[in-house]
């Protein structure tokens, strides 16, 4: 280890060298309050894997909680709603909105009266994992929408406006615009908990939102590869430097359990997003395995959390909503 911090000292400075750890060969360097340099970090990583017994090298650049960005900035008023969290990923492809929609339908399975808003405007599928796909939304007046109701819970999305194979070719501030329009102008009634299932990323989309509504807690959707979490880290920095607590991180498609043997298998590595969040001081959520069934479901409308109650998938999503409700209370 001596040999590594050294190394790593001769590219960055020891006060922004959070922490260094060794994983059996896969070693991770964590750098707090340095500008991301991905020429220096690579040199670093260049050299880091002739030293013997290192294997991978990942580099992760992070930021102390800020300031909050513009806290005067007028939050959008959305009615009847008690609590809203996001679910949040720094990079698509992780299983974000699957998550989202089976931790809804936990939270309503615990009691807690429950709505689901699709943000994710580029990629809507709500209206697929919800089977209200082709069926556009009702209004009474003119004036606002009706949610949909399936499986207990309320949801609204911008797929439910358009064609599935039709893609939305909007700047920022027209793609927040329509988001507003959605989420506040729905008679979304009396709702303990509303989940926002939020775009990948972090850009503008992503910012404005978090500045305009109303987070109680943010929840990060993470696989456990390295790739993933570089992107996982990003996300938790940028709600923190927003004001935006971090619920917790989940960790999607933790491991996939052979049907013939039982052996657990770790596709995408072991444990990546549950020891990012110990280096990042924010909560473990809890591990959703990698499982036919869950895509399966979501893919023909009906989520694992409604189809299957009695599941381990099931019980896995409830544990992690059980936890997002004590972090409310």
């Amino acid at each position: 280890m001596a040999d590594i911090t050294q190394i790593a000292q001769k590219y960055f400075a020891p006060e922004h060298i959070e922490s260094i750890q060794n994983f059996g060969g896969r070693v991770i360097i964590t750098l707090i309050d340095t500008p991301e340099n991905i020429s220096k970090s690579d040199d670093l990583k260049k050299e880091l894997l002739s030293v013997e017994g290192v294997e991978k090298v990942t580099v992760i650049f992070t930021r102390k909680k800020a300031a909050p960005v513009s806290p005067e900035m007028e939050k959008w008023q959305i009615r009847g709603v008690k609590h809203i969290i996001g679910v949040a990923s720094g990079k698509g492809g992780v299983g974000k909105s699957t998550t989202a929609v089976n931790l809804a339908l936990a939270l309503a399975n615990l009691g807690q009266k429950v709505a689901i808003f699709d943000a994710d405007i580029y990629g809507p599928s709500l209206p697929t994992m919800l089977s209200f796909e082709n069926t556009p939304p009702v209004s009474y007046n003119g004036k606002t929408f009706e949610p949909f109701e399936n499986y207990g819970i309320k949801a609204m999305s911008i797929g439910s406006l358009i064609d599935r194979d039709t893609p939305l070719i909007w700047r920022a501030s027209k793609a927040c615009g329509a988001v507003e329009q959605m989420l506040c102008e729905t008679n979304w009634g009396d709702v303990d908990i509303m989940v926002i299932d939020m775009p990948p990323g972090t850009g503008d989309i992503q910012l404005t939102l978090s500045q305009r509504i109303n987070f109680a807690g943010i929840v990060i959707v993470s696989t456990p590869q390295d790739i993933a979490l570089i992107d996982a880290v990003k996300g938790v920095n940028m709600f923190e430097r927003i004001g935006i607590k971090i619920l917790g991180l989940v960790q999607n498609m933790a491991y996939y359990i052979c049907p013939d043997c039982g052996k657990k298998a770790y596709i995408f590595g072991q444990n990546g997003a549950k020891q990012t969040a110990e280096r990042l001081g924010e909560k473990f959520l809890g591990d959703i395995p990698l499982d036919i069934n869950i895509r399966e479901n979501a893919d023909s409308g009906t989520p694992i959390v409604a189809a299957l109650p009695d599941s381990e998938h099931t019980k896995a999503y409830e544990n992690i909503a059980q936890k997002i409700i004590k972090a409310l209370e």
